[in-house]
């Protein structure tokens, strides 16, 4: 591994710290990012960069010139905040009530901010950055719809890359694996049509709720029965709903819940498993039960040449002692997958601290930690200078 450098000297640290946190009083939701969206811009062309606005709606793309190869590179940062009540009390807590950044969005846009400031006034570099400001990260799939509105058809990037906030890494370390990272999701609904009755008199009819809990059970065998030991995936169920009456056996229960995985076999896998269950618990109990996968965000996999140059890039920045290269990949879901699925790229953890006191991701609880706004920009600077060298 290369010497490690010297963190940037950001004589703006404190103007970005201001700047992060005036986005976390202000969190705005998937598409709505308006607010966010104006500042963001309006940064950007103050640091001279060209601008571009209305992709996906509120999507920002900043892009930064120097030297003369046509060589093009993406860095992108999520916007939108989450529908949930802020319980911090500090003075920049959540001025919207009900609406939170508890993801750390605002730090990612105040991080790649930062890198653009930076390398504006210091374009030691030789080609064409591309920074993506995107909306609706939190269930929406704001990268989906800003590759649909023609983002890689008007910026051909080589290669994109991400970055997130990870608590449970100390500050000043960064998680950088090939392969996936974040698993993909897909949220599962079932029903269950018996037949209604007096609950006094159960053998009037065909019990909806006895076939549901059979099947809640049954559905926590998928995994361990179905899947090779070394395989992972998460089957959860997350809502139960059924009857009104407390005398009343109800013709209908709802199931819901999400499968998290992968890869796609393995998903294939435990979607035609489930439909076994139904199927079975559906004859062994005399009722009508069928299910609906809605495939959402695909697995975020990060390729391995892209990987192994960010493991390069972190080592530079933090030291090589302090890039963690084998840690376990997250079940949680991340819609940077799309850029990815396009795009080899690479998708980093960086240490937010140690996530006590509910200081952990979609947490009521939660800051993102400003102590790392200096080694989060001095990353991504590195990786522009690294991927585009100047000679």
């Amino acid at each position: 591994m290369p010497p490690t450098l010297p963190l940037l000297d950001l004589p703006f640290i404190a103007e970005l710290t201001a700047f992060r946190r005036d986005i976390h009083a202000h969190p705005e939701l998937a598409f709505a990012e308006n607010r966010t969206a104006d500042l963001v811009a309006g940064e950007l062309e103050r640091c001279g960069l060209e601008v571009h606005r209305g992709i996906a709606k509120t999507g920002v793309v900043g892009v930064l010139r120097a030297g003369s190869s046509p060589r093009m590179i993406g860095l992108r940062a999520d916007m939108d905040a989450l529908p949930l009540a802020e319980l911090n009390e500090f003075p920049h807590h959540s001025k919207h009530p009900g609406k939170m950044h508890a993801c750390g969005h605002d730090g990612h846009t105040a991080l790649l901010l930062g890198a653009a400031r930076h390398l504006a006034a210091h374009p030691d570099f030789d080609g064409i950055v591309v920074f993506i400001f995107q909306p609706a990260e939190e269930s929406e799939g704001g990268a989906a719809v800003m590759i649909e509105d023609g983002l890689f058809e008007r910026f051909p990037v080589e290669a994109v890359f991400g970055l997130h906030n990870w608590p449970g890494i100390p500050v000043g370390e960064m998680a950088v694996m090939p392969g996936p990272v974040m698993a993909g999701t897909c949220a599962l609904e079932i029903h269950v049509r018996g037949h209604g009755c007096h609950a006094a008199m159960p053998h009037q009819g065909v019990d909806s709720i006895v076939a549901g809990a059979q099947l809640v059970q049954a559905l926590q065998t998928v995994v361990s029965r179905t899947l090779h030991p070394c395989e992972s995936a998460v089957v959860s169920v997350t809502q139960f709903h059924a009857g009104e009456a407390w005398n009343i056996i109800p013709e209908e229960v709802v199931l819901r819940g999400t499968i998290r995985s992968f890869k796609a076999e393995v998903q294939e896998s435990v979607e035609r498993a489930i439909e076994r269950l139904c199927s079975g618990i559906a004859a062994a109990n005399g009722a009508q039960i069928s299910v609906r996968f809605d495939h959402r965000y695909p697995p975020t996999v990060n390729s391995v040449a892209e990987a192994k140059f960010c493991q390069e890039v972190a080592a530079e920045v933090l030291g090589s002692e302090r890039v963690l290269t084998d840690v376990l990949p997250s079940m949680g879901a991340e819609d940077f997958a799309y850029m990815l699925r396009e795009k080899p790229g690479c998708y980093v953890w960086l240490g937010n601290g140690p996530g006590t006191g509910g200081c952990t991701l979609h947490n009521p609880h939660y800051d993102f930690n400003d102590a790392i706004l200096a080694p989060g920009v001095s990353y991504w600077v590195r990786l522009v200078q690294r991927a585009l060298p100047k000679g």
